[in-house]
């Protein structure tokens, strides 16, 4: 049994579990100010690759959720944070979003628009895909490049139901070139768990992971020993639980109920 009072540390996925959109969910304003009453570290986690963390930042000012930029983590900034620290000579071919480029380029980390050039090819959520861009990551991967992937989500969770995210684009690029995705960097990696703990730098123990997703979130916290809360605002409903090897260990409807 988890016991909210001793818990530290608090790491909040953010689509499905903060907001939905542009609108907070339900207990979440008041879930922040119990935090900031009792001194808990915050962490907001997303396998999110379409926004830089300045863009996280200035969305969440804007829902009335003031935290410093150092406590957001989202797939762009630590796919950039993994070739920083793995790879940093590599050249870098990005099949996604602005934010992929930039968190790059703030680490200075070589990109190129050449697709055979490339060392490895860098995967994430790109809403203007075409057929195009799959021939060229094709080409990139068939040519030698090694395909990393932001995060393992097919879908995320939108207003009025849900969009395609990125592993869908990644896995019609693996089947094209006949080539397995070489790495994933989001959630529930083991990368992703390190830098979470390196940054609040408490016991596992005593860092509680709460999000909307099985194979994400809560995976993401057994693997590193930390308690999970499952929130059903997002993906994730009720009846989805059963008969999943992945179970949390607090289940709650929204966060007014933690």
């Amino acid at each position: 049994m988890v016991n909210i009072d001793d818990i530290q540390a608090f790491c909040f996925d953010l689509d499905g579990t903060i907001y939905l959109g542009h609108e907070l969910l339900p207990g979440v304003k008041e879930m922040m100010e119990w935090m900031n009453v009792h001194n808990k570290k915050t962490l907001f986690i997303t396998n999110s690759s379409t926004q830089t963390r300045a863009e996280c930042h200035e969305k969440l000012k804007l829902l009335g959720i003031h935290t410093k930029i150092d406590n957001i983590f989202t797939s762009a900034y630590m796919s950039a944070l993994y070739f920083s620290s793995k790879y940093p000579d590599a050249t870098v071919y990005i099949v996604g979003e602005k934010a992929l480029e930039s968190e790059l380029k703030q680490l200075s980390l070589k990109i190129t628009k050449a697709p055979l050039e490339a060392s490895h090819i860098l995967v994430g959520l790109d809403r203007s895909f075409t057929y195009e861009t799959l021939n060229e990551a094709v080409k990139a991967v068939r040519g030698g490049a090694d395909l990393i992937v932001t995060n393992p989500d097919p879908i995320c969770p939108v207003p009025d139901g849900f969009i395609l995210d990125t592993l869908a684009i990644a896995r019609a690029i693996e089947v094209a070139s006949e080539k397995e995705i070489y790495e994933i960097i989001g959630k529930p990696s083991t990368f992703y768990g390190e830098q979470i703990l390196e940054q609040l730098k408490v016991d596992p123990s005593r860092c509680l992971v709460i999000g909307d997703r099985l194979e994400t979130d809560i995976l993401l916290g057994k693997n590193k020993q930390m308690p999970t809360c499952l929130v059903l605002t997002g993906v994730t409903k009720q009846e989805d639980i059963q008969n999943k090897n992945i179970q949390p260990d607090i289940i709650i409807e929204n966060l007014k109920m933690l």
